[in-house]
């Protein structure tokens, strides 16, 4: 159960941070998170971003989904901790895309 909460906050932090930022997501507390850009040119250019510092992430372009819903997705994990996360959203913060 410790390991189920951790998650959960874990989730939840990432999801209000990215909402924060300004970035898209769906609400909910399943540890997969996805980041709607709906562009795929800034989709990859943020996947790049995000793996040239050390974050791992899926892009997900046009035609793996349709046109205008491009995402990038993200798996949160319950080894996560508040560091982790507040790394990757610094990251994010970073993208000047």
């Amino acid at each position: 159960r410790q390991i189920l909460a951790h998650l959960a906050r874990m989730t939840k932090r990432f999801r209000e941070g990215l909402l924060a930022l300004g970035f898209e997501t769906l609400r909910g507390e399943h540890p997969i998170v996805p980041l709607f850009l709906r562009d795929t040119p800034k989709t990859t250019a943020l996947v790049r971003h995000l793996v040239e510092h050390g974050v791992l992430a899926t892009g997900l372009n046009y035609p793996v989904v349709p046109k205008g819903d491009e995402t990038i997705r993200f798996q949160v994990s319950a080894d996560h901790t508040d560091k982790d996360i507040d790394f990757v959203l610094d990251v994010l913060a970073g993208f000047k895309g």
